[in-house]
């Protein structure tokens, strides 16, 4: 086969498979998920700026009408209470830049001198913490300003279409803000249950790598430095994690779908419960830490053996531990009742695992005391980690009981 039909007969099959995964992300956007929210917002964007643009070109009349559905898609954030406070940054940024302008334009005159002032005072105002993520635009709108005045014959024309950007921008940003705050306003409940379920799954990966070999006493340095840099990493998810958190938070505020029944029981203290279930996840994290550093400890001294006994016992612990974070890794608010029963009964269980590992120890003889040695360190390590995995499990059945008796009085009336 020659390559001109080598290469004719993978065009249709790479054809084909393009095809085959654009149809595959439109039937994952019919679902709730990234792809849905991808198409919302590339949808409200193009309203936004097609009624700005009409309100700017059509009704205005205006000679720069694309400030208005630039303003719109740049407001078009990811929560109702973003888009509010990037549209009042923005304006407040646009409208420094165009009085830098005209302050400098009316008293200097439209010169090269003049526009390098110009560019300097707006580029200084623009490092204005207050005006973060929008200080940039306090430089732009100087410059299109800058251009807009040069090109007007008279002064009150000046005037005139210096005052006529900062009406454009407040048309694009009102009607960003209108759109997103009217057509399906986003809600991102599920973000803070996507983080959680991320940084526990991450935590359940680490016990399933470590509880094995733990049984199979198979600890060289290597592996135990792999784990360290593995439960070092995790500070990433741990970040994305709040990060995901406060998105689901900041996306109740001014949002009209929370005054909705299904939205008002689940956002009432649902937040608060993730919150908690999210620190003592990421004080889980670092028992486990610590825990992999005691086993460092132990790697620089191979005559101190650990007894096989006792290694079997705290494998057993490990593993008890790993069942609860596997449950925690498929967190869904939904099935959020069953889920904290489960973690309540493994979290029973993995307490008598914790206990037999204590025993254990003192039924070897093990020197607990010796700071030297990481066994007494190993012990209490197991009870902090217990501990936070208790609290994270009376979080979530504390919040259960609370969405169950909101649930009964929302019926009730």
């Amino acid at each position: 086969m020659s390559h001109g039909e080598n290469t004719a007969g993978q065009e249709p099959a790479a054809r084909q498979g393009r095809v085959r995964r654009a149809r595959q992300w439109f039937q994952r956007a019919r679902g709730p998920g990234h792809e849905r929210h991808t198409l919302l917002v590339l949808g409200k964007s193009t309203l936004a700026a097609t009624v700005a643009w009409f309100l700017a070109y059509d009704v205005f009349a205006a000679r720069s009408p694309a400030f208005a559905p630039f303003s719109a898609v740049l407001t078009m954030q990811v929560t109702v209470y973003r888009s509010l406070l990037d549209s009042l940054r923005y304006v407040a940024a646009v409208a420094a830049g165009v009085a830098v302008q005209a302050a400098l334009g009316f008293l200097v005159g439209p010169d090269l001198l003049t526009f390098a002032l110009v560019a300097l005072v707006a580029l200084v105002i623009g490092r204005w913490p207050a005006l973060v993520p929008q200080g940039s635009q306090v430089a732009t709108a100087a410059f299109f300003a800058f251009s807009t005045y040069v090109q007007a014959t008279s002064a009150a024309g000046k005037a005139t279409q210096l005052g006529q950007i900062i009406l454009l921008v407040l048309v694009g940003c009102g009607v960003g803000v209108l759109i997103n705050l009217l057509v399906v306003p986003p809600l991102h409940y599920r973000r803070a249950e996507h983080g959680i379920r991320t940084l526990a799954h991450g935590l359940c990966d680490l016990i399933g790598d470590l509880h094995p070999a733990l049984r199979e006493g198979e600890l060289d340095a290597e592996r135990i430095r792999h784990w360290r840099a593995r439960a070092e990493r995790s500070e990433t998810l741990i970040s994305q994690a709040r990060s995901g958190l406060s998105t689901a938070r900041e996306s109740l505020y001014y949002n009209p779908r929370r005054l909705f029944r299904r939205h008002r029981v689940r956002g009432g203290t649902g937040f608060e419960g993730y919150r908690a279930v999210l620190e003592a996840l990421e004080r889980a994290l670092h028992q486990m830490t610590s825990l992999i550093r005691s086993l460092g400890r132990w790697e620089t001294d191979r005559e101190a053996s650990l007894p096989s006994p006792f290694l079997h016992s705290y494998a057993d612990f490990l593993a008890s531990v790993g069942r609860i974070t596997q449950v925690l890794a498929g967190l869904d608010e939904d099935r959020l009742s069953q889920q904290a029963r489960e973690v309540g009964e493994l979290t029973d269980e993995a307490w008598e695992c914790c206990r037999r590992v204590s025993a254990e120890a003192e039924a070897s003889g093990l020197p607990l005391a010796d700071p030297a040695l990481p066994y007494g360190v190993l012990v209490v390590e197991s009870a902090r980690l217990m501990e936070e995995l208790q609290h994270t499990g009376d979080v979530l059945r504390r919040y259960t009981e609370r969405g169950a008796r909101g649930r009964r009085t929302g019926t009730r009336r």
